[in-house]
């Protein structure tokens, strides 16, 4: 019998077939899977386990806590990974987010679900950068984008489960002899133990340590830096923006960001980000674009499903299922634009064209209402979709392309960390912008329907008394918008009308960002893509120099 195609085809570049590579995937794509998945499951299950844990007014910093490690951790595990293999440091990412998650599953309190959760973003902020850093090592630029794809169609998948699995497991009272709300964190561990088995057991590439200092000091100005201005983004809102903790947090992380800045020109090559990268047009592009493309995409994660949870009805397991033609969007775009790459060797086309849809998917965004059909919605989240496979892994390969191999962990964990950092900032405009704007818009609304008839009818109904009295004293409570599902709908409507306006004004400032990003990506310089993997070049690199044949001299 013949042999199948796989089979039959020669060792890969980088010394890997085709299956090889696909072995190595199932590792990478579990710990990828591991990452994205807790970003969305824990999020629809948040407000249940703040219940039980007695910590509602708590429970943001569960969700910050997590969120300060992670971005934190993501360029320290791209240099270490350079200097010391990408083998032990994504196991050990692995590792701290198993153990991270079983403590999480039994935290006692909100104080400790925020500590465990810290602990649990140390190991998260190497799954995801430290995986495409991997598949940059083992495959060539030009065959890149195929494998990539994988992790787009992963990333899609869980940001519909997340919410669907969160919700199921909230929902429920016990399971094996646990709080439902329990598993949101436990069923981390069997996918995690899994992945280090494949993980140690498959992923065996051949490393040369680089002995170089490391930027510890480098570490500790980002962290100065940052923790700051990640708190104040996530608690800005409650504090506001300007109020002296606020402006107090502004004044810690510039002086941190300007300390990190100076040791990084001192550390050179040695430093946690070193500039000499940012000199480089493709590298310095890509990063700004993907920072602007970070903001939009999380801004679009963030305001979609409150649309359909909000002004639609939708419970969260409702609404994660009503993002599935998002999700086929990505992994339609994506697979389709890795193998178009691979036969071409074009790659710039895909970020312009993915930049232009998602801009235009957000200005699309701006137009539904309370009475759009939600299959209108769901065609515009498809062509959303579309737009951020496209993007996404370009963006990643135009930074990695621009770079040398010993380079490619930094360059890699630089991108996942701008990104990180774009849909924070991103996420804390885009709800500053609704929740500071939603008030007037329902006040608009509710003054226009007080002129007719059955508006006023069903607020003197006497079984809307207790609403009446909170719209007549101004203490309607819009950080929990439950009442409005056994509100009259007629008393409804004005206050959906507010939220819909709102979320425009989200969606447009939203289109505004992606397409200065669109405009950004035209002076993106197209480098011709290697044909050979970081391993090789690494590998051909260090026969270059231990061969001591002296240079032919030139003929006269």
């Amino acid at each position: 019998m013949a042999e199948s195609v796989e089979e039959a085809e020669p060792v890969a570049r980088g010394g890997l077939s085709h299956r090889q590579i696909l072995t190595v995937l199932s590792g990478l794509m579990m710990g990828m899977f591991l990452a994205a998945l807790d970003q969305t499951i824990v999020s629809s299950a948040m407000k249940t386990i703040a219940d039980e844990l007695r910590g509602q007014t708590l429970q943001a910093w569960a969700t910050t806590a997590y969120l300060i490690t992670a971005t934190i951790s993501t360029p320290l595990y791209g240099k270490l990974s350079d200097l010391y293999g990408r083998k032990p440091m994504y196991l050990t990412a692995i590792s701290l987010f198993l153990v991270g998650s079983l403590a999480s599953g039994m935290a006692g309190s909100m104080y400790e679900l925020a500590a465990f959760r810290a602990f649990q973003g140390l190991g998260a902020g190497g799954l995801m950068s430290l995986a495409l850093a991997i598949v940059a090592d083992i495959t060539a630029p030009r065959e890149r984008g195929r494998y990539q794809g994988y992790f787009m169609a992963v990333f899609g998948i869980s940001s519909v489960l997340g919410p669907v699995v969160g919700g199921a497991f909230a929902g429920l009272d016990s399971f094996a002899g646990l709080a439902g709300w329990r598993w949101v964190f436990l069923i981390n561990v069997p996918v995690a133990l899994i992945a280090l088995v494949v993980v140690t057991k498959v992923l065996n590439i051949p490393h040369t340590r680089v002995e170089q200092r490391v930027d510890y000091l480098g570490a500790a100005t980002l962290t100065v830096g940052l923790v700051p201005l990640l708190i104040v983004a996530e608690q800005g809102r409650e504090w506001g923006w300007g109020s002296v903790t606020s402006v107090l947090m502004y004044l810690v992380g510039a002086a941190g960001l300007v300390a990190f800045v100076l040791n990084e020109r001192r550390m050179g090559d040695a430093a946690l980000l070193p500039l000499r990268l940012f000199r480089r047009s493709a590298f310095a592009l890509s990063t700004v674009v993907t920072f602007v493309q970070g903001a939009g995409m999380f801004g679009a994660m963030m305001s979609l499903p409150l649309y359909l949870q909000i002004v639609k009805g939708a419970t969260p397991t409702e609404a994660g299922l009503q993002l599935l033609p998002l999700t086929a969007g990505i992994m339609v775009a994506s697979l389709l634009s890795g193998r178009i790459v691979a036969s071409t060797g074009r790659y710039k086309i895909f970020g312009v064209l993915g930049l232009g849809l998602m801009s235009v998917a957000m200005f699309l965004f701006s137009t539904i209402g309370v009475d759009t059909p939600l299959a209108i919605v769901m065609a515009m989240a498809f062509l959303m979709g579309l737009g951020l496979g496209g993007a996404f892994q370009t963006l990643q390969l135009a930074a990695q392309n621009d770079v040398a191999p010993s380079d490619l962990g930094v360059a890699t964990s630089s991108t996942t960390f701008f990104r990180q950092i774009g849909g924070t900032a991103g996420t804390a405009v885009f709800l500053s912008i609704l929740f500071g704007s939603v008030g007037d818009r329902i006040v608009a609304a509710v003054a226009r329907a007080t002129s007719g008839p059955a508006y006023a009818a069903a607020l003197a109904n006497p079984a809307n008394a207790e609403f009446a009295a909170k719209l007549s004293s101004g203490q309607l409570d819009l950080n929990d918008t439950s009442f409005l599902n056994g509100l009259d709908p007629v008393l409804a409507r004005p206050i959906l009308e507010g939220f819909s306006s709102a979320m425009s004004t989200v969606f447009v400032v939203g289109g505004v960002l992606l397409a200065a990003g669109f405009a950004l990506l035209w002076f993106l310089r197209e480098t011709p893509l290697a044909d050979k993997s970081a391993l090789e070049l690494r590998q051909e690199a260090e026969e270059a120099e231990a061969d001591p044949r002296p240079v032919p001299a030139l003929a006269h």
